[in-house]
C-alpha cells in the first residue's frame, strides 16, 4: 500500500532513521526523522510557477512544536498551539540561513518549508533533527536545492567536544554550538559559550562539520531511493551586452556614490544612478526593465568588492581591519536602573537594564514543561533607525533573532541567582543603524549591566566582521557597514570578554566557506574586539558597587523547610499580613530561601524582623521588642517574635508594685522585654522592669534577691527542723499516721469510703502532708 523508504544510521551513538512515502505524500518531498524517540515530520510544497514580476526568492520556513509530543496540554485559555513562541522562532531561523543560499539565482518559485515536533523524549533536541528533515524533504523534492546539508549540536567540556549532548550535558560543559553544512564547507554557526578560545571555537566548528557528513550521506542514500524528478530550468538569458551598457551609463556614477563616506549622501547618489539606468530603459518590455534594476545592483556589488580586494579600500574609506569611531556614555538616563548610549560609525543604540523580582521572571511554556527566565534581553529596531517609513509594532524573526544573539552573548558573564537574586531585563533600542546593531546591542547592553550594578564577571564586546571572496581569493573586513553585509558574501558576528569568546554567530551568502577563512575572520575579530573593550572601559571601567536608588533592593535569607509553613501561615494568612503591613514583597521557595524586596530598605528589615521573629528561637538573656496583646490580672501576654508571646507577670512590670495591669499597660502597646526562662513546655517568662523603655539597655535589678531554695527549706530537705505530730513517717511504704488521741475526721456525703474512712487517694492538705 505504501511506497516507504527508509536509512537508517548509528550516530553519536544513538540511531538516526529517515523515512519517506507513507506520511504527507501529497506535499513535494515529506520525511518523517527520528532520534531515539524525538520524531520530527517536515514537508516541503512549492508553487509550480513564479508570480508575475516577481524579483525576489519567497522561501518561507515554520517550525511548530506540538505540544502532545511531549504529553502535554497547551496552557491558557485556547488550550491548542496557537502563534510562533520565541523558540520556534529561532528554529525556523535556524533551518532558513543555511538552506536559503543554496538555491540558484533566478529562482523565483514560492517554497514552503513545515517542520512540526511529533514526539519528544526530552532527551534529543528537535531543532538539529528538524534541520535534517528540512534538508532530506528539499532533497526529495525535486526543487533545485544545491544540498543537502547536515547539522550538528556540539559540546565541549574537560577538553572533549561531545556531539549532539542532552540539555543537561550542555549545562554542565562551557560550549552550545550547532553548525550546519553542505559536504564541502560550513554554511551556519550559532552558539554560546563560557569565554573559549578562538582554537577551541574553530574546532568545535570543525568536529561539527565532520561528524554532520554521515547525516549527509544518508540524506543522499534516501535521494537515491525516493528522490522526485529534477525540476526543468529555464536557461538564464546572456545578460552581458546590458550589463555593458549599464556599466558605460552609470559605472562611473556609482564608483563616485561608493566613495562618499556619509551613508544618506551616499544613498542619495545611488538611488540618483538607479533612476538614470531605469529611465534608460523605460522604452523596453517590463522583463528587461526589471533585469536592468537588478544587474544595477549586481555592478554596485562588482565595484565595492573589487575596490576591496584590489585596492583595500572600503565604502567609508578604513582599510579592512579598521573599528569605526566609537562613543560610549553610561549612566545616560537619570530615572533607569542602568542605561548606556552606545555608538559606533552611524550604528547607535540606547540600551536599559531594569532590575526586578522573582514575580517579574518571564514564564515559558514549551514542550520541556513550565519554567522560568531571569534574564531577559529585547532588541527593538524602529524604521526611524536607518531613515525609512515603515511598519512599527511588534518584534518580527529579525529582532527575536539579533535579541537572542546579543542574550546568547551576555548570559555567560552573569551572576547566577544566588549571587544576585533579581530577575535583569535588558532593553536595547536602536537609533542608527548601518551595520552589526546586534553587536551594539552586547556593547552598550554590558554597558548598562555595570552601570546598574550588576556584577557581570568581566564587561563584553562584539564585533560583526564580513567577507568579499572571488574564487581562490579574499578579504576578511572588520566592522562592517550595511552595504558591505548586503554586498559581501559572510556575516560573521564575534562577541566575548577579554578572556575568550561568549558567543559566534556566522550566515554565508555563498556555497561555504573554509576552515582557512574561519581562521582569519576569528584572529581579525578577536583584534577588533579588544580596541572596542578599550574604548568601552573609557566610558565605564568595572560595575558599579551600589545599585541605583530607584532599583529594588533585595535580601535573601534561609530558613529550615520545617518553618515553612509557620511562615506562609493558614492559607497564606501570615504573609500576605507581612507584606500587607511592612509594604515588602516577599517570595519563598520549596527549600526554605526567602528574598524580600523593596526599594525602601526599612520596610525590607521590618519584614525581615517578623520573619526571624517567627522562625528564631528566643535566647534566655536577651532583650527584645514586642507589643502586648492580652492583658489579665496577674500580668500581660508580650507578643515579641512575630509568633512568639511570653507572660510579663505583674511582678516583672515595674520595681515597684503594681495594683492594676490595666494601668500601666494597653493592648498594642510596644514594650521591650528580657527572656527570663523557657520552660520544658516550651513557655516563656518575660520581664520588662529590668528594661530601660526609651533605649532598650538591660538595667541592674535592684530587687533583693530571694534565698536559695535550699535556704528556703525546699522539700525533702527539712535540716533540724523538729517533726510535728502526725507528720507523715518516710520509713516504710506509705508509712502511717501518728495521730495520738486525735479523733478521725468525719466525712461529708460522697467524701470518701462508706465507713468513714480516708479516701483511697487523699490530697496531701488533707491527709496533713507536707504541703
Amino acid at each position: 500500500m505504501f511506497n516507504k523508504k527508509t536509512v537508517e544510521i548509528e550516530w553519536g551513538g544513538k540511531t538516526l532513521t529517515l523515512e519517506t512515502g507513507r506520511v504527507a505524500r501529497q506535499a513535494d518531498g515529506a520525511v518523517l526523522a527520528t532520534l531515539g524517540e524525538t520524531v520530527v515530520l517536515c514537508a516541503v510544497t512549492a508553487a509550480k510557477s513564479v508570480k508575475e514580476g516577481q524579483d525576489f526568492f519567497p522561501l518561507t520556513v515554520h517550525y511548530q512544536e506540538k505540544y502532545a509530543a511531549a504529553g502535554r496540554i497547551p496552557g491558557g485559555f485556547f488550550k491548542r498551539e496557537r502563534g510562533a513562541t520565541e523558540k520556534e522562532t529561532l528554529v525556523s531561523r535556524l533551518i532558513d540561513r543555511p538552506i536559503r543560499p543554496l538555491f540558484p539565482e533566478g529562482f523565483y518559485n514560492e517554497i514552503n518549508c513545515i517542520a512540526q515536533v511529533m514526539s519528544y523524549d526530552g532527551e534529543n533536541e528537535p531543532d538539529i533533527l528538524a534541520m535534517i528533515a528540512a534538508s532530506a524533504a528539499l532533497t526529495l523534492s525535486g526543487v533545485p536545492f544545491l544540498g543537502p546539508i547536515g547539522a550538528a549540536r556540539v559540546g565541549y567540556k574537560d577538553g572533549e567536544y561531545q556531539l549532539n549532548p542532552t540539555d543537561a550535558e550542555v549545562e554542565a560543559g562551557s560550549l552550545d554550538l550547532v553548525v550546519a553544512g553542505t559536504h564541502d564547507a560550513v554554511m551556519m554557526v550559532e552558539s554560546e559559550a563560557k569565554e573559549l578560545s578562538e582554537d577551541i571555537m574553530l574546532g568545535a566548528v570543525m568536529f561539527g562539520h565532520r561528524e554532520m557528513q554521515k547525516v549527509i550521506n544518508a540524506i543522499i542514500d534516501l535521494a537515491e531511493q525516493a528522490a522526485k524528478d529534477p525540476w526543468d530550468m529555464a536557461a538564464q538569458a546572456d545578460q552581458s551586452a546590458m550589463k555593458a551598457k549599464l556599466k558605460a551609463l552609470v559605472g562611473a556614477d556609482i564608483a563616485a556614490a561608493y566613495k562618499l563616506t556619509n551613508k544618506s549622501e551616499r544613498a542619495q547618489a545611488l538611488n540618483d544612478a538607479r533612476a538614470k539606468a531605469k529611465a534608460a530603459f523605460a522604452d523596453e518590455n517590463p522583463q528587461d526593465q526589471m533585469a536592468a534594476i537588478k544587474l544595477v545592483k549586481k555592478l554596485e556589488a562588482d565595484i565595492v568588492r573589487q575596490a576591496i580586494l584590489k585596492e583595500g579600500r572600503r565604502i567609508d574609506g578604513r582599510n579592512t581591519r579598521q573599528v569605526r569611531p566609537i562613543e560610549a556614555i553610561a549612566g545616560f538616563l537619570p530615572r533607569t536602573h542602568g542605561s548606556a548610549l552606545f555608538t559606533r560609525g552611524e550604528t547607535q543604540t540606547i540600551c536599559t537594564t531594569t532590575l526586578g523580582t522573582k514575580d517579574a521572571e518571564q514564564m515559558i511554556d514549551g514542550l520541556t514543561g513550565l519554567h522560568y527566565q531571569h534574564f531577559m534581553l529585547h532588541y527593538n529596531f524602529p524604521p526611524y533607525s536607518v531613515g525609512e517609513v515603515g511598519r512599527f509594532g511588534a518584534p518580527g524573526r529579525r529582532e527575536i533573532g539579533h535579541g537572542k544573539l546579543a542574550w546568547r552573548a551576555l548570559h555567560p558573564v552573569l551572576p547566577t541567582k544566588e549571587e544576585f537574586p533579581y530577575t535583569v531585563r535588558v532593553t536595547s533600542d536602536i537609533t542608527e543603524s548601518n551595520g552589526s546593531s546586534s553587536m551594539a546591542t552586547v556593547c552598550g547592553g554590558s554597558l548598562s549591566l555595570m552601570d546598574a550594578g550588576v556584577p557581570i564577571k568581566r564587561p563584553v564586546s562584539g564585533i560583526a566582521m564580513g567577507l568579499i571572496l572571488e574564487g581562490k581569493e579574499f578579504a576578511v573586513i572588520s566592522d562592517i557597514l550595511g552595504d558591505e553585509d548586503h554586498l559581501g558574501d559572510m556575516d560573521f558576528k564575534v562577541a566575548g570578554t577579554s578572556e575568550g569568546i561568549t558567543s559566534l554567530q556566522m550566515d554565508i551568502k555563498i556555497a561555504g566557506i573554509t576552515e582557512e577563512i574561519m581562521k582569519v575572520a576569528l584572529e581579525q575579530a578577536h583584534e577588533g574586539r579588544a580596541h572596542i573593550l578599550g574604548e568601552m572601559a573609557k566610558a565605564l571601567g568595572e560595575t558599579r558597587t551600589e545599585l541605583s536608588a530607584h532599583a529594588p533592593r533585595i535580601e535573601t535569607i534561609t530558613i529550615d523547610k520545617s518553618k515553612i509553613r509557620d511562615v506562609i501561615g493558614t492559607g497564606g494568612k501570615v504573609i500576605r499580613e507581612i507584606v500587607a503591613t511592612t509594604g515588602a514583597k516577599v517570595d519563598i521557595d520549596d527549600e526554605g530561601v526567602i528574598k524580600i524586596s523593596s526599594a525602601d530598605l526599612s520596610q525590607i528589615e521590618a519584614a525581615k524582623a517578623w520573619i526571624l521573629g517567627i522562625v528564631e528561637e528566643p535566647e534566655i538573656g536577651k532583650i527584645y521588642t514586642g507589643k502586648v496583646v492580652n492583658i489579665v490580672d496577674f500580668g500581660a501576654f508580650v507578643n515579641f517574635m512575630g509568633g512568639r508571646d511570653g507572660l510579663v507577670h505583674v511582678s516583672e512590670i515595674k520595681n515597684e508594685r503594681v495594683a492594676n495591669v490595666g494601668d500601666v499597660l494597653s493592648e498594642g502597646q510596644e514594650v521591650k522585654v528580657k527572656v527570663l526562662e523557657i520552660d520544658n513546655r516550651g513557655k516563656v517568662r518575660l520581664s520588662m522592669r529590668v528594661v530601660d523603655q526609651e533605649t532598650g539597655a538591660e538595667l541592674e535589678d535592684t530587687r533583693p534577691a530571694k534565698p536559695p531554695r535550699e535556704d528556703r527549706g525546699e522539700r525533702g530537705e527539712r535540716g533540724d527542723r523538729p517533726k510535728r505530730d502526725g507528720d507523715r513517717r518516710r520509713d516504710g511504704g506509705r508509712g502511717g499516721r501518728d495521730r495520738g488521741d486525735r479523733p478521725r475526721r468525719e466525712r461529708g456525703e460522697g467524701g470518701g469510703r462508706e465507713d468513714g474512712g480516708e479516701p483511697e487517694f487523699a490530697p496531701a492538705f488533707l491527709t496533713g502532708g507536707d504541703d
